[in-house]
């Protein structure tokens, strides 16, 4: 980056004087028209976009060297306590160890970056870890902006230097805002981290070159030439920028999860208009070669989701007669609430809590419209077999789905009519989280998020089954609303039990939090998915014994004490300890404090305690 302004300028004057003097007269006045200042000027617009595209390169690269390190400390970890076991020893004395550090600055590292938040309001919750992204990419960009906007007479913030390069960074920027915004993206795969993450970053950056892009704007308006030609460059450029102020004012979380399909069809049009008008408006500046490439990244990323929804379901394109089985039983558990059961194709496979992507044209307003839901079932051919054919969670798809407003509306009208659905499955998608190298298992969720906590349960059963898993306890918490809703998945988690093996121990509590708080508040432990005084029905395959005849079964009254819980499964945990939280963000809110300094610091795992890591799918992200 060029920190001085005046020796190039100086520079540049020379080299102009000293061509002028030599040259014709018809040469002159053409070097003359192009002033030292506008030379500047132009190479820094030219130059600072690619410096900001190096330092976003570096940042993702130093984001997937801090991933991979927490891998091998956790593969080292898990291998150094297979040999300690083997040898009979025990590293948890209570004592400092220097083989410990490493694993108490990883410690460290997840404490200060995802369980210390930046809390706005009972809604939205930022860890230290998107806070930091955040600021450092606003402020790098704008750092660029401005740096060095000194004319050559010395005016500060000139705004010939600081107007036009704003629109070029933000063009600049086009590329990676629409791949953070794919489910098959480049940075996902780099990093580890899951396209849902990133899709937090997606907004976030696309709201930062928004801003950009009315800094540039307002230079325009505020020195307005409607002459310029050709004439559908100033038009094309306030499409542009209105079309994305538009588009960033409707992803506000409550928009965006009050009216998620006019969110979706309306963003879908507003892209359109963004990527062609400021197109044809960056191109006029030669800068159309930072713009085209987002097409062809919306384009790959396209092709890639076509071609995974032919594998998963290639057999509905085809005249066999087996395109009937693999339509879609809808199922009403309550009001609020249904279960949708798919045969699993046998080429199909998924991680437990991943998720996939349902396409069903007779229920959607569109014919290729498609919603993301968890799938609530895994895979285990083993474990089916000796379950027989009443195991509904453990070999086929199975999403348990809130009801709301729109597709999912339509859809429980299906369900009441008995009617099957034809669907096509699109995935899977998403990192879950390894639980294999964990004792202690603790999982946590409230209302609807026990679509990702049950899976994950059943996973680590089938795991420790097959010898996968070193877990020895699962602790498995669900908050509810009303007692009767423990029907909705009550027999899978009996089968669990069942099949458990004798060196597995299973907790199940179940709190009801009817009389707490309505469930519209943000304190509410349960989500709003649940609503106060629904009916429920039981499950319709075969009846299902009551979970209370199971002594790892309890039922309690009220919210759970997720500190008290927390803190105690760490204290008697010597080994590696993982938190899964899907829910409110007050349940989210409760775990992340709950596990801070001094709880689950470096001191502690120094002196050889648990390593306790913490995994968050929580309801409500800004």
């Amino acid at each position: 980056m060029d920190h001085g302004s005046h020796s190039p300028a100086f520079g540049a004057r020379s080299a102009a004087t000293s061509t002028s003097g030599s040259s014709s007269g018809g040469s002159s006045s053409l070097l003359k028209a192009v002033s030292p200042d506008k030379a500047l000027r132009l190479a820094r617009a030219k130059g600072y976009p690619r410096e900001v595209w190096y330092f976003v390169a570096c940042f993702i690269f130093l984001v997937a060297i801090f991933q991979f390190g927490s891998w091998a400390v956790n593969k080292l970890s898990k291998r150094r306590a297979r040999t300690d076991t083997e040898a009979g020893t025990d590293t948890s004395n209570g004592r400092f160890t220097v083989r410990n550090i490493p694993r108490a600055l990883v410690n460290a590292y997840r404490v200060i970056l995802f369980r210390w938040t930046l809390e706005i309001g009972s809604s939205y919750t930022l860890n230290m870890a998107e806070v930091f992204v955040s600021c450092a990419y606003f402020i790098a960009l704008f750092i660029w902006e401005f740096i060095n906007t000194t004319d050559l007479e010395g005016e500060k913030y000139d705004i010939a230097y600081w107007g036009n390069r704003a629109g070029a960074i933000a063009a600049a920027q086009l590329p990676l805002v629409t791949a953070l915004g794919t489910k098959n993206n480049v940075v996902s795969l780099i990093t580890g981290i899951g396209y849902d993450k990133l899709n937090y970053v997606h907004r976030m950056t696309a709201r930062v070159v928004c801003a950009l892009l009315w800094v540039h704007s307002g230079n325009k308006l505020y020195d307005l030439n409607w002459a310029r030609q050709p004439s559908y460059f100033i038009p094309a450029g306030l499409a542009a920028v209105i079309s994305l102020t538009v588009l960033c004012i409707l992803s506000i979380r409550p928009i965006r999860s009050n009216a998620y399909e006019f969110f979706f069809i309306t963003h879908f049009l507003m892209i359109g208009v963004f990527l062609i008008g400021g197109y044809f408006h960056a191109d006029v500046e030669q800068l159309g070669a930072y713009v085209w490439p987002s097409f062809l990244v919306w384009a790959l990323d396209r092709f890639i989701r076509v071609l995974r929804v032919i594998w998963a379901n290639h057999l509905y394109f085809s005249w066999s007669g087996k395109r009937a089985h693999l339509d879609a039983t809808v199922e009403l558990l309550s009001p609020h609430f249904l279960r949708v059961r798919i045969a699993r194709p046998a080429h199909f496979h998924w991680s437990p809590a991943q998720t996939a992507y349902l396409v069903m044209p007779t229920v959607s307003l569109l014919p290729t419209e498609s919603h993301p839901f968890t799938i609530s079932s895994i895979e285990g051919h083993d474990t089916a077999h000796v379950l027989g054919e009443h195991a509904p969670y453990w070999n086929e798809l199975v999403f348990l789905i809130n009801v709301r407003d729109g597709f999912t509306k339509r859809l429980a009208k299906v369900a009441e009519s008995g009617k099957k659905v034809k669907v096509l499955v699109e995935g899977p998608y998403g990192f879950t989280p390894d639980l294999t190298s964990d004792d202690t298992a603790v999982l946590v969720s409230g209302g609807s998020g026990v679509t990702f906590t049950l899976p994950t349960l059943l996973g680590i059963v089938n795991d420790v089954r097959a010898g996968k898993s070193r877990c020895t306890k699962i602790v498995f918490i669900w908050a509810i609303r009303d007692q009767s809703h423990v029907e909705w998945i009550s027999k899978a988690l009996k089968q669990a039990l069942e099949l458990a093996p004798p060196t597995l121990k299973i907790s199940i509590q179940i709190y009801v939090t009817a009389g707490e708080p309505p469930v519209t508040s943000e304190k509410a432990y349960d989500d709003d998915s649940v609503h106060e005084g629904s009916g429920s029905s039981q499950e319709k395959d075969t009846p299902t014994p009551s979970l209370s005849e199971f002594t790892a079964v309890s039922l309690h009254t009220g919210r759970p004490d997720l500190r008290s819980i927390l803190r105690d499964e760490v204290s008697v945990t010597t080994g590696r300890m993982s938190v899964t939280v899907c829910g409110s963000q007050a349940i989210a809110r409760a775990c992340r404090a709950a596990l801070r300094f001094p709880v689950s610091g470096p001191s502690e795992t120094l002196k050889g305690g648990a390593d306790v890591i913490l995994h968050v799918e929580s309801f409500g992200y800004a």
